[in-house]
């Protein structure tokens, strides 16, 4: 029963949790992103579409640029 915990059909925990971190982060960007408000109201589209289209690389891009263009920061 131990293993069955610890091996779940062929994914282990720590892959589980491999996957599930990234795609929290994305779930939490993509969530600001529609709630927020930016300062130019094209730029959520613009965000929205690059974190959906190009995940990895566009939720690092809006952490890094994409969050200064909120209006209540």
């Amino acid at each position: 029963m131990s293993n069955l915990l610890l091996f779940i059909g062929g994914i282990g925990v720590v892959e589980i949790f491999i996957l599930l971190i990234p795609l929290l982060i994305w779930g939490y960007a993509v969530i600001e992103i529609v709630t927020g408000t930016f300062k130019d109201s094209i730029d959520k589209v613009v965000w929205l579409l690059v974190v959906l289209m190009i995940p990895v690389l566009g939720v690092i891009f809006y952490y890094l640029i994409g969050r200064r263009k909120l209006a209540n920061q």
